[in-house]
């Protein structure tokens, strides 16, 4: 990721402190999700092929929080 993506949070973050941020348009363009930590902005960044965040998102949907 050489250009700065335009990070959204997660709608499965909750009000919270626990986070996650992706960033849809670099995810449209490539096929490659960057996934993050909201609290931590500069820290790691987490790619992920499509289909990994599809099953990602299946988890957390199907989770007891």
């Amino acid at each position: 990721m050489t250009e700065p993506c335009k990070w959204i949070k997660s709608s499965y973050s909750g009000g919270g402190g626990s986070c996650i941020e992706w960033a849809p348009a670099h995810a449209s363009a490539t096929g490659v999700v960057p996934v993050r930590d909201s609290k931590q902005p500069t820290g790691p960044v987490l790619m992920v092929s499509a289909d990994a965040f599809s099953g990602l998102v299946a988890l957390a949907r199907a989770a007891e929080l």
